[in-house]
């Protein structure tokens, strides 16, 4: 019977939601290659004696006494957690966290984690979770979770140490940089439940799209909006910051929705026949509407291949701070009902042949995050609104003539407010580029 396996792309340490794996079926990276000449043959032979040796003295003289299983699994998580930061072993307990996080709800923080250069680092926190109302950041290192330091802690020991009951508080080490030294950060574990994508209007004429990772309704959500939100929009902002990534299929199918013809992004392993094209469909494909993309640190794996594919294939403009860098793909293969291994088995690459790994994606226009730099306004000054209202006033006064009726406004609801552009530069500068695409598009 065929083995099935999870497969994630961008799925580091995260304490977020439900749809960050979705299930494939590699019969070839079951078939283990056993070698066929003889000097593999007896290389291999001496390798597994020596195993068997150091087992066999661990068993007898170790100061703890450990069982031959106890010896295995030692052996399994230390061999998987040493190929690269994002391979490991899961046994019956992790195999089971991770079933939990494709199902969706649990307790946690709202932060995804991965490792940069030997330190569990802070990838994202998600919107609207304990940790994004605590103040944590991406690029933030944890040192400690409660009295624990996390220097050589696996990735998936510190989200089942985070992860915990709805109310129960947790204590944090965080280092910063810009900080002089570390501190701590208190936070109280809730339910995490996040709506991945929502939309908002700015000026009655251009469509903000806020992805907050790519679970398995991004782009059916995304068509809704670009069809029903605002179906006569001019220009299009898609905010990918502090996106950990998700579901390939959804990364793949956002993309397509803005080009029609080109490669995507392609799968490169050690084995050919894991190599993959994931190639553009020419089917009701937005492909005139000037559009910018949004990321930052936080925006790794599926949000890097949007975002450098739109930006390869010249269909938007990137803006904001250099992204994570996460292109690897790994798969979970069963071992067994309760076990299973985490392996890094291939690489993405950008339609221009460029790798995600260690790289991630160069905005075209980098600016910093913070608050609009405005200039100091006089008792004379009067905003452009304003201006607007007042002449058509005095105009409605010498005229005596009806003025000319106002197009229908959007739900307020969805009109993204003045000072949330205000208190981001990088937004802001997203909406006057945006603005100056389609002046030019005319």
């Amino acid at each position: 019977m065929k083995k099935q396996l999870f497969i994630a792309l961008g799925f580091f340490g995260t304490l977020l939601v439900a749809g960050t794996l979705f299930l494939a079926t590699l019969p070839t990276l079951l078939s283990a290659k056993a070698p066929t000449n003889e000097a593999a043959i007896a290389s291999r032979h001496q390798a597994l004696t020596k195993f068997a040796n150091v087992m066999d003295l661990v068993e007898k003289y170790n100061v703890d006494p450990l069982t031959v299983d106890e010896i295995i699994q030692k052996s399994l998580e230390g061999l998987l957690t040493n190929l690269d930061a994002h391979s490991s072993f899961l046994d019956a307990k992790h195999f089971q966290d991770m079933k939990v996080q494709t199902e969706g709800e649990f307790g946690g923080l709202g932060i995804t984690v991965g490792m940069r250069d030997g330190a569990l680092t802070i990838i994202a926190p998600i919107e609207g979770t304990p940790a994004d109302k605590a103040g944590l950041l991406a690029e933030d290192i944890i040192l400690k979770i409660e009295s624990q330091s996390t220097l050589g802690m696996s990735i998936d020991d510190a989200v089942n140490l985070m992860r915990g009951k709805k109310g129960s508080p947790i204590t944090i080490t965080v280092v910063r940089k810009g900080e002089e030294k570390p501190f701590e950060v208190k936070l109280i574990r809730d339910i995490i439940k996040i709506d991945s994508v929502y939309a908002k209007v700015i000026d009655n004429d251009i469509l903000y799209l806020r992805i907050v990772s790519f679970d398995k309704k991004v782009v059916e959500e995304v068509q809704k909006h670009l069809a029903k939100t605002l179906p006569n929009k001019k220009g299009i902002i898609l905010d990918l910051r502090n996106n950990p990534g998700g579901l390939l299929d959804q990364a793949v199918g956002l993309v397509d929705l803005f080009v029609d013809k080109g490669i995507i992004v392609s799968q490169k392993g050690r084995e050919k026949s894991e190599d993959r094209e994931f190639k553009a469909t020419s089917k009701n494909s937005d492909t005139k509407t000037p559009m910018v993309v949004l990321i930052n640190a936080g925006s790794a794996s599926a949000s890097e291949i949007v975002s450098g594919a739109l930006q390869d294939l010249k269909r938007a403009v990137v803006i904001g701070k250099k992204s994570f860098g996460k292109g690897s793909v790994q798969v979970i293969m069963p071992i067994s009902a309760q076990e299973a291994v985490k392996l890094t088995i291939a690489r993405y690459y950008l339609p221009s042949g460029r790798t995600i790994q260690a790289v991630g994606v160069t905005p075209d226009v980098e600016v910093d995050f913070g608050k609009v730099v405005k200039e100091e306004e006089n008792g004379f000054a009067i905003k452009e609104s304003e201006l607007k209202n007042r002449l058509e006033s005095e105009l409605e006064k010498v005229d005596k003539k009806a003025t000319p009726k106002k197009k229908k406004e959007v739900d307020t609801e969805l009109v993204m407010k003045q000072e949330r552009i205000d208190n981001d530069s990088q937004l802001k500068s997203a909406l006057d580029i945006v603005k100056v695409l389609i002046l030019t598009q005319k």
